[in-house]
């Protein structure tokens, strides 16, 4: 009696000329991974800003419009831009184009004075140092120039050795230019950050290939390297020019509130240090901050789209 055939194949073994497929993933949970799986890593970024920046900003335009009693009004932007505050913002413009084209410009020849140097040792010595005073500022900043260039600080005293009186040509730290001169000891250090990456952009090939074609070097410069870092570069005066808009602390420590900016204004409104009962109108100066910097925002989103693609 013949036996019966019994099937010798399990489940981890398969039949020679078969083939064996693997199982496939449904495409909604694919496309889920690859959405889903950023999105989680980027979630304690997004709580941060909504908390430190969503939340303070919708709250500055909601109280710019409102009185102390919540009616709303427009009498708090009108002040804003009137009298002493339209000064303030004159003032804070001003201060902010000087302490953002002057140290770009002397950003951007240092960054390449050093990328362009043999020293590999002093290349890292410059980014680091430049990550660090980048972020200083403040308190700390204002009593190292007094200590260094008050009326009794030590380079004033050396200066008044050698018969130099800095104070009578105009040298003077609780003025107008005298934060603006305070302003660039952050701000090129900044810009040396910023630029960087746009100076070792710069391919080698393009030079080489220019100097092929007979072009000299300030040919090269014209019509090939300034209009690369071009875009670059605005986009770090734009953001110099951020920064130095709404730096508070530096001021306010350095002159005591003596100059028209409109961050100090803020500051003197919202504690009520100066007058009381002007919270709101501190706020509709905050309100019309923000839209000087959403512009210059804006502005830099643009100037870094168009300087993205030779950086890629």
């Amino acid at each position: 009696m013949p036996e019966q055939a019994t099937d010798v194949t399990g489940p981890g073994t398969s039949v020679p000329g078969s083939v064996t497929t693997a199982p496939r993933r449904s495409p909604v949970l694919r496309r889920l991974k690859r959405v889903g799986v950023p999105t989680l890593a980027m979630t304690p970024f997004f709580v941060y800003v909504i908390l430190g920046l969503g939340i303070p900003a919708i709250a500055v335009v909601n109280l710019a419009f409102r009185t102390s009693t919540g009616k709303f009004t427009l009498a708090n932007m009108r002040a804003a831009t009137t009298g002493v505050y339209r000064v303030g913002f004159e003032n804070s413009i001003k201060m902010a184009l000087i302490t953002s084209i002057i140290p770009g410009v002397l950003g951007v020849i240092l960054a390449y004075a050093i990328q362009t140097g043999r020293s590999g040792v002093m290349r890292r010595l410059v980014a680091t140092a430049s990550g660090v005073l980048a972020n200083f500022g403040g308190v700390n900043l204002t009593f190292m120039f007094i200590a260094a260039y008050g009326s009794q600080g030590i380079i004033t005293l050396w200066l008044h050795a050698i018969g130099i009186n800095p104070y009578s040509h105009g040298l003077r730290l609780p003025t107008f230019y005298g934060v603006s001169f305070v302003y660039m000891y952050f701000q090129i250090p900044l810009m040396v950050l910023v630029i960087t990456p746009a100076l070792l952009g710069l391919r080698q090939s393009w030079r080489e290939a220019a100097q092929n074609m007979g072009a000299s070097s300030w040919r090269y410069w014209r019509h090939v390297g300034v209009p690369v870092l071009l875009p670059s570069i605005l986009g770090g005066m734009l953001l110099l020019f951020g920064s130095s808009f709404a730096a508070y602390a530096t001021a306010e420590a350095l002159t005591g509130g003596i100059i028209a900016l409109a961050p100090i204004q803020i500051g003197d409104l919202v504690n009520g240090n100066v007058i009381s009962g002007q919270q709101n109108l501190g706020y509709a100066i905050g309100f019309g901050m923000l839209l000087v910097l959403a512009v210059t925002m804006i502005l830099y989103g643009l100037v870094r789209r168009r300087a993205s693609k030779w950086l890629r």
